[in-house]
């Protein structure tokens, strides 16, 4: 084997790792119960229900089971692995998308959305470098257009020469870059956030109340993860309760109400992707994004690649049409009914509907259903 070579890979966290993870929620130390008025994260009780099912009915092997019911690969660019899913269509000149998830999310985000999605392209789920299966990076410099040079030598290495990229969160950078960094090969890419392309006076009116609460009330993660992800890193990586509420309130917080991802339909799922964070280790390695952003931060578009926004109603931030289509080769644009940062998860059937008939407009002749 070479450092060129792709191989076959499967998920598995040894039992000792998985008796460990019981062990320390059971012996959780608390912090004292105060009484509190006002919003300041999430609270105990919440926290407490949320381990209480982690650590009793939820049984992380049959989300192993889940994944390696995919075929995966993984294979060394760069210095570092990288692991994807990758899901062949029955058709040979089926299309190609490569989905790209951000943070806190992971190969986990898509598991919804992989079978149906199947049945019209073949399916590339990529482990962000740093992140769950691609991770820990051994060095730092992981930005989002290194990942993007990674993701497209990926895709070669796949035998793929026409791609198609989708992304929320850093996974839209990732999109983005692809788009820079390989326009040869990328067919067009879809993203649910078009981060750099802010209008000057705020946009609409709802675009601008939801960037005043994110900057107001929901930012402080981005500004700690962006200055000292190091320091953060060791309390993440040493408590999965830690983890937990870190990555929890994110999805309390970011998500359509209507959605209840902490709800007992779709809290096993947040609770496999918190644990692929736990077992891992890459907490650290998957906040450095944030620093690599500060000290290099670079907003390249392409003009020329066919590119689709999908607006999520209860997104962290909503793309405003008026700064985005000047920017860039727009050829679709959808506000879809419900959902918020997580799409995968939580309106997963709406996603794979918009996918279709993203491909369908920049794929010649690409169905339009499975």
């Amino acid at each position: 084997m070479t450092d060129s070579d792709v191989v076959p890979f499967r998920v598995e966290v040894p039992q000792a790792e998985v008796d460990d993870l019981r062990l320390r929620l059971a012996r959780t130390r608390w912090a004292p119960a105060q009484d509190l008025d006002g919003e300041r994260g999430i609270t105990q009780d919440e926290v407490r229900r949320l381990v209480e099912h982690w650590s009793g009915a939820w049984d992380w092997r049959e989300h192993e089971a889940a994944l390696n019911a995919f075929p995966q690969v993984a294979t060394t660019i760069d210095g570092t692995r990288i692991h994807a899913v990758h899901v062949r269509a029955a058709r040979e000149d089926a299309p190609v998308v490569v989905l790209l998830h951000g943070w806190p999310g992971s190969v986990v985000e898509f598991l919804r959305v992989i079978g149906p999605l199947s049945g019209t392209a073949h399916v590339v789920v990529p482990s962000l470098p740093g992140y769950g299966f691609s991770g820990p990076t051994p060095t730092g410099g992981w930005t989002s257009q290194r990942m993007a040079a990674a993701v497209a030598e990926l895709m070669a290495r796949l035998g793929y020469t026409r791609y198609v990229a989708h992304g929320g969160d850093w996974g839209s950078r990732v999109a983005r870059d692809l788009a820079v960094v390989d326009p040869d090969h990328v067919a067009g890419i879809h993203v649910t956030m078009t981060n750099g392309l802010e209008p000057a006076d705020g946009g609409d009116e709802r675009a601008a109340e939801r960037a005043r609460r994110y900057a107001e009330e929901l930012s402080g993660y981005f500004k700690t993860q962006a200055t000292k992800p190091l320091s953060l890193a060791y309390g993440l990586t040493d408590s999965p309760v830690g983890q937990l509420a870190w990555i929890a309130e994110r999805f309390r917080d970011w998500t359509d109400p209507a959605s209840d991802v902490l709800g007992p339909q779709l809290l096993d799922l947040v609770l496999a992707n918190v644990a692929v964070y736990w077992f891992t280790g890459t907490a650290g390695s998957s906040s450095q994004l944030y620093w690599e952003r500060r000290a290099h931060p670079g907003d390249e578009w392409s003009t020329t690649v066919p590119t689709g926004v999908c607006v999520l109603p209860h997104d962290l931030r909503l793309p405003v049409r008026a700064a985005v289509e000047p920017a860039v080769n727009l050829v679709s644009w959808t506000e879809l009914p419900r959902g918020g940062h997580f799409p995968g998860i939580e309106v997963p059937d709406l996603l794979v509907d918009e996918l279709r008939r993203f491909l369908a407009q920049v794929w010649p002749g690409a169905p339009t259903d499975g």
